[in-house]
């Protein structure tokens, strides 16, 4: 089990273990840590994920900006 947590409010990425064995991660903004909920709020919408699935967890940087479209006109 993953002891150590980067603090609430920073952007991670937390991959867990699913209930059938396969693992998936969970990328946004880390909301809150218990002892036996993490809490991630992302793509997907706010992931519960239960402490004791949890594989690792990182913090990573922001997301990068937008590419603009160049094209001729």
């Amino acid at each position: 089990m993953v002891t150590r947590f980067p603090a609430p409010g920073t952007r991670v990425v937390v991959r867990y273990q699913l209930p059938d064995g396969r693992a998936t991660d969970a990328l946004g903004e880390l909301i809150s840590i218990d002892v036996d909920l993490v809490v991630v709020d992302g793509k997907r919408g706010v992931e519960r994920i239960p402490r004791a699935a949890v594989i690792a967890a990182k913090a990573v940087p922001p997301p990068p900006e937008p590419r603009r479209r160049t094209g001729s006109a």
